[in-house]
């Protein structure tokens, strides 16, 4: 494995396997949105801090060198993947006219540690980012008003309150930020007049009436017949971004297909060549989910330890001493799905020719589904969720 793009996928993976064991109904998140925070601080970290943090976010996997797969030198490694990153969110971040996407990142530090110049302009060459020292022993609560108004700008109102009163106080130190927004409007608009209340099946007992958006056109299908399972993409205005649903066969065979669910097929799945071009009958509940994390058990469950403790911790690299660690990691996302579009926050043409007459698939997300919002040309999926109750 070489790209950035497949450690993104499977720290995703490992996300969500974890964010399951919470029994929440409806699960969406940003993996790319996390893992860059996370790599502005790994940038700053040493030793094995540094080595914890690049195993959890399989940065070690990216770094091989593709020619005869020998190891580089481990400065070169390094190098790899915040010059992959620095590609990333430029690409990202090039402003379009078909769909609105910021990724913003932002460290927060105390005033008695100062930053080491060498580190701020480093995280600003490849991360696009600043990093602000404020004055969290004498004024906490107002440097939290502060970073929470920071990331509702970032995220068009959307990320209220990101800090919560209480979690940052005179003994924070460090605090990584991350917003993403994304705004768009899909390729061919679902007609409001078609959406109609229909029956979502919870499970195979229990439904619940939704407002169901109905089309019927030619999309990227596939048939996961190993998953008993289908996929479909839907492309947004521009066609540089995909939402791409993930539907059981069975009502109630969602947790089969998470089971079944690993990091290379995530990778296959999400693979627009993995897929064919059919005559789709669609039809897809209109949602809004909103979800808030705090990263810290999460992260330390996957082995990023050292980075929370005091006694291990070793971001010297940001400093120049030791004397720095990790205190909170929160993650808040949002989205909204109607027939106009998708509104997320956290953070090819093809020519068919019909010769016969098409074969008609159905694709109906009257159950739980898995969706995923991704950038195509970078195979990165940016949002990753799942709708067991819409």
């Amino acid at each position: 494995m070489n790209s950035l793009s497949e450690a993104n996928t499977r720290f995703a993976y490992d996300l969500f396997q974890q964010f399951r064991k919470s029994k929440k109904e409806n699960i969406f998140y940003s993996p790319l949105s996390i893992t860059s925070a996370l790599a502005m601080t790994y940038l700053g970290s040493q030793k094995r801090t540094a080595s914890e943090i690049q195993k959890v976010l399989h940065f070690n996997e990216v770094t091989e060198d593709t020619k005869g797969g020998a190891k580089t030198a481990q400065v070169e490694k390094l190098d790899n993947v915040h010059q992959q990153f620095q590609k990333l969110l430029t690409e990202l971040s090039r402003p379009m006219d078909a769909y609105t996407l910021s990724v913003a990142n932002r460290l927060y530090g105390a005033k008695k540690f100062p930053f080491l110049q060498e580190y701020m302009d480093n995280v600003k060459k490849f991360y696009l980012a600043s990093v602000e020292s404020v004055d969290f022993a004498n004024a906490a609560d107002e440097s939290r008003k502060m970073i929470n108004s920071w990331v509702e700008s970032q995220t068009n109102g959307k990320i209220k309150d990101l800090f919560p009163k209480g979690t940052i106080n005179s003994t924070t130190i460090l605090v990584l930020v991350n917003a993403i927004y994304f705004k768009g409007l899909w390729e061919d608009k679902f007609d409001p007049k078609l959406t109609q209340q229909q029956e979502f099946w919870l499970n195979k007992d229990t439904s619940k009436s939704v407002q169901m958006m109905s089309q019927s056109r030619m999309f990227n299908f596939a048939s996961l017949e190993d998953v008993q399972a289908k996929a479909l993409e839907i492309p947004y205005k521009g066609r540089d971004l995909s939402m791409l649903l993930l539907l059981p066969n069975e009502l109630d065979g969602l947790a089969q297909l998470e089971d079944k669910l690993t990091p290379e097929k995530l990778i296959e799945w999400t693979s627009s060549q993995n897929m064919n071009m059919m005559n789709v009958s669609l039809l897809l509940p209109r949602f809004t989910v909103e979800e808030s994390y705090d990263l810290g058990a999460t992260l330390v469950d996957l082995g990023m330890v050292d980075a929370f403790r005091a006694q291990d911790a070793d971001f010297s690299g940001m400093t120049g001493s030791r004397g720095l660690m990790l205190s909170k990691v929160l993650h808040k996302s949002f989205v909204e799905v109607t027939e106009e579009g998708t509104e997320a926050a956290a953070s090819t043409g093809v020519s068919i020719i019909l010769t016969s007459a098409p074969i008609y698939e159905t694709f109906h997300c009257n159950h739980p589904f898995l969706f995923f919002i991704k950038h195509n040309k970078t195979s990165s999926i940016l949002f990753f969720g799942r709708v067991s109750s819409p």
